[in-house]
């Protein structure tokens, strides 16, 4: 049992000592003449999101599911559901849910195990199913539950609801459109609540992202089941566990730390990662949009994240060899100045024909290419 309390204490160690300047510090490591894109950044310096104190005492950081301290008398972390502490004598707990293992000053240890009581299965039905929207109805509700989902996976069909109330119907355009003068009707917004952060690696790494541990994800995130939080959290794993669209390379990045990856395995690390820049301090409306500039990028291959719905930031990563990607300078109508990222797919052909892009823009798969600006939130990486 000795041998459990050391490794326990070293791995609270790592993490506490880590934590708190794990990504940016390893983002540098790895990309040291690569700055960040501002969704990056934005993520990582949300006050609302993580709080991070350090005083004479230690050091303590929480983010969302997870809280980590450090006293002057111990260690503690605290997640919804799991609970691991070291105090001032030495020793050591670990609760999670049906776990409970304690270690005392003397080296006596104690397990307990016990199964939590079975919840009744989820009761919802999906009823339809379109990037950008799924309803879901769930019995005992007089109302069913719309889910937004991201429009950026091309296998699903746009439903009419979709068409009419998602934001990012107005991204959607063709390649002809991009030139200097012309005007387009665009509304920026970022996909989901800014309250969700990244986490370090080595606590991510902890967290189950499985279908199969949803229950104990509910539990531990404290949402739910049968809500439009809990279907969320649902359709973004099993998104994530879908095999992708034929042809394509896809990874759901947890961390920050694992998207770096990701990327640079599939890129090199001589990249740059850009993200759609929006010089407001609100949300933006849907108004008219001026094009003064459109400039493409150098490589025609890319990897592509966008942020998805979670109680922490997980990215939907995916590599395309048929993209050609932009930076396109904007102004709108109120002043707004925009430095927007915009993505050609030159290769349609496998995409779902009832698409919402293919609605939008009345035309058929594989006949034009189809481009599309991409929420604040989301980053493209591409060689130089």
């Amino acid at each position: 049992m000795e041998f459990l309390h050391i490794l326990t204490y070293l791995s609270l160690a790592m993490v506490v000592s880590y934590a708190a300047v794990a990504p940016e510090t390893y983002w540098k490591s790895v990309l040291p003449n690569t700055p960040m894109p501002k969704a990056v950044t934005d993520i990582l310096h949300n006050d609302k999101s993580t709080d991070i104190q350090v005083g004479k005492g230690g050091v303590s950081v929480n983010a969302p599911g997870v809280n980590i301290g450090v006293g002057s008398g111990g260690v503690s972390v605290h997640a919804p559901g799991t609970n691991v502490g070291v105090g001032k004598g030495g020793s050591v707990s670990v609760h999670a849910p049906g776990t409970n293992v304690g270690v005392g000053k003397g080296g006596d240890a104690s397990m307990h195990v016990h199964k939590p009581k079975p919840k009744p299965k989820g009761d919802c039905e999906k009823i339809s199913v379109g990037k950008g929207g799924i309803i879901v109805r769930c019995h005992n509700k007089k109302k069913p539950v719309n889910v937004h989902v991201s429009p950026f996976s091309y296998k699903y069909a746009a439903n009419d609801d979709q068409l009419k109330d998602d934001p990012n119907v107005a991204l959607f355009f063709v390649e002809k459109d991009m030139h200097q003068g012309n005007t387009m009707n665009l509304h920026f917004t970022k996909t989901t609540s800014p309250s969700s952060t990244f986490l370090p690696r080595n606590v991510a790494d902890t967290i189950p992202f499985s279908s199969k541990k949803l229950p104990e994800l509910y539990t531990r995130f404290s949402i739910k089941p049968n809500t439009e939080e809990s279907e969320s959290m649902k359709n973004t794993i099993t998104e994530c566990e879908d095999k992708g669209m034929e042809g394509g390379k896809k990874y759901c990045a947890t961390s920050l730390e694992a998207m770096v990856d990701f990327s640079t395995s599939e890129l090199g690390k001589k990249v740059k990662a850009v993200s759609t820049e929006v010089n407001a301090r609100r949300h933006t409306p849907l108004q008219k949009y001026t094009i003064e500039e459109a400039k493409k990028l150098a490589s025609d291959v890319a990897v592509a994240c966008h942020k998805q719905n979670y109680p922490y930031a997980v990215f939907y990563c995916h590599k395309t060899t048929t993209t050609k990607a932009y930076i396109v300078t904007l102004v709108g109508e109120d002043g707004t100045k925009a430095k927007a990222v915009a993505v050609c797919h030159t290769d349609t052909a496998k995409w779902n024909p009832k698409h919402l892009a293919f609605r939008v823009l009345k035309i058929k798969p594989g006949t034009t290419p189809v481009c599309h600006f991409l929420p604040e939130d989301h980053v493209v990486w591409v060689p130089y």
